[in-house]
């Protein structure tokens, strides 16, 4: 049987698919030039055939998994006079480099794979970091460009004259070498289907109906980096739709999660992803309770989840400047603070950050400590007169019936007892709270000129009470309720058919013109109002 090629620095035999082994020839061929692992080859090049079963290749999978940032690899079976080879090709990384799971940094030499160490380590290390993936070749001609977005990409930058080529590589889309070919950065921007010359370059969407594991719609947004966080933002905000609260006489279609918040999300994630990690896309989850965008790679030094506010760095700066060019991102070092501060404006809870190390996760809440009844509430109360982000949450308390202290306040908004007094006292000089009591024994309390909807300040059993009071005047409907409440339309209904149940109120028409009037004991209409179906 014909020898194999010899072991060398772009060749590693394997007999079998063993973790360590695997672990040790993946992460020095990244850290070098590249190669390809052969399993099934003895160490003297005897052919001992090792097919691409899914054991040997979840063992592949795993093997890669465990290092931190290994290069790109692809599996393949090659057939060798009639006995399978798995062929496990590996990628040198342009960015970084790969690290076995105990921290140690491999590269290969010759038929070895050796640990760095001192010096020759720090300078490695060094020069690593210093490189840029988006700024590699891609090996994509510029003559694939789409002169659709060619043009869209030269009235953006507002470049004139026919000096086009010299432009795009100027801002880093074409190779600085003077050979006519895309970088990464520039396939990205000017292709129509990046993904199919740089992997998974795309954003999935997977919509889950619950808490569960499994999804029931999954949408690919493919195309260049900018239609992505356009469309991929389009798509989630359908999903998500909007909370339609009437407040006194008006109607407010309050989204669930502001637009912006939702698109800063996207435009980060795509903009600070590890593209040199083809085979993940970025990834959004849309569940009932909240949207998680999981962007590959860790955070880019040094930005860590506890300074992400204040730090600023850029892993793909050419993207990024691209994407901020056709407005889809803010200001390197703004969208972390346009996104908590949408949310605190919105009274959401604040966004969720976690590295992974292998990847960031935003988490999105949809719902709140307030909810959209209190949002349009607060919509309502500031054509008064307008209130900073953090004082709409102290006056939504207040509404509730709260007596608030520095104390309380602090504890809201977790702020200093500055922050709080002051955010107390700006109510306060609006005339939206009134103060009781001096000095340290002062309580704030909604001021008599600011009314609160009635279910804010009602216990449960009160606010049905009050409905039933409300029957006493007229027949009641799913409208009147919410005027006089403050509920929605589904609150309103749910309340009036918990006190159908109760016997308390009787239903009768259908649809618009369902009614529910007062049931005066011993009518017997107990019964039969409660055994109608609801009409919602």
């Amino acid at each position: 049987m014909a020898a194999f090629p010899a072991e060398s620095d772009f060749v590693e035999r394997k007999t079998s698919a063993g973790q360590k082994g695997l672990q040790r020839a993946v992460s020095a061929f990244s850290n070098a030039e590249g190669g390809v692992v052969l399993v099934g080859v003895d160490d003297d090049g005897t052919i001992l055939g090792r097919a691409l079963t899914p054991g040997v290749e979840d063992a592949i999978h795993q093997a890669a998994l465990t290092l931190h940032d290994p290069g790109r690899y692809r599996i393949h079976e090659l057939d060798v006079e009639g006995n399978p080879v798995t062929v496990v090709t590996v990628a040198r990384r342009s960015e970084g480099f790969s690290q076995m799971p105990d921290g140690q940094i491999l590269v290969r030499r010759g038929a070895r794979s050796v640990p760095l160490i001192g010096p020759e380590l720090q300078r490695f290390v060094m020069e690593r970091a210093l490189r840029r993936f988006e700024l590699s070749d891609s090996g994509v001609p510029a003559s694939a460009s789409s002169p659709e977005l060619l043009e869209e990409v030269r009235s953006a930058y507002r470049w004139k004259g026919n000096d086009l080529e010299s432009r795009l590589r100027e801002h880093g889309l074409v190779v600085p070498d003077g050979a006519e070919r895309l970088t990464v950065a520039g396939a990205l921007a000017l292709l129509t289907e990046p993904h199919a010359n740089l992997g998974k370059a795309y954003v999935e969407i997977l919509r889950y109906p619950n808490e569960g594991v499994d999804y029931d719609k999954r949408i690919e947004v493919t195309g260049p980096v900018h239609h992505q966080v356009v469309r991929a933002t389009e798509l989630v905000m359908d999903e998500l739709g909007t909370d339609l609260v009437v407040s006194g006489v008006r109607r407010y279609e309050l989204a669930k999660i502001p637009e912006v918040v939702i698109r800063e999300s996207i435009a980060n994630a795509v903009a600070h992803r590890r593209y040199e990690e083809y085979g993940r896309p970025v990834r959004i989850e849309v569940r009932p309770d909240e949207v998680v965008v999981i962007s590959p790679g860790g955070l880019p030094e040094p930005v860590t989840v506890q300074n992400i506010r204040e730090a600023q760095s850029a892993r793909n700066l050419v993207v990024l400047r691209f994407l901020r060019r056709f407005r889809v991102a803010e200001d390197t070092g703004r969208g972390v603070d346009v996104m908590q501060d949408e949310m605190i404006a919105a009274l959401l809870e604040q966004p969720g950050f976690e590295d992974l190390g292998h990847a960031v996760r935003v988490t999105l809440p949809i719902r709140g400590a307030i909810s959209p009844q209190e949002r349009a509430w607060v919509m309502e109360v500031e054509r008064r007169g307008e209130l900073a982000p953090r004082d709409r949450i102290t006056l939504v308390h207040a509404a509730r019936g709260e007596a608030l202290t520095n104390a309380r306040v602090r504890e809201l908004l977790g702020a200093d007892s500055l922050d709080a007094r002051a955010s107390l006292r700006r109510l306060r000089d609006a005339g939206f709270l009134q103060q009781v009591g001096e000095r340290g024994g002062a309580t704030y309390i909604l001021s008599s000129s600011v009314t609160a909807p009635v279910a804010f300040r009602l216990s449960p059993s009160d606010l049905e009470n009050f409905v039933v009071s409300l029957a006493t005047e007229e027949p009641l409907t799913n409208s009147r309720v919410r005027a006089a409440t403050g509920l929605d339309r589904i609150q309103a209904l749910r309340l009036l058919e918990k006190l159908v149940r109760a016997g308390r109120l009787q239903r009768v028409g259908e649809r618009r013109g369902t009614q529910y009037r007062l049931v005066h004991q011993g009518s017997g209409t107990r019964r039969e109002s409660a055994d109608r179906r609801p009409i919602r």
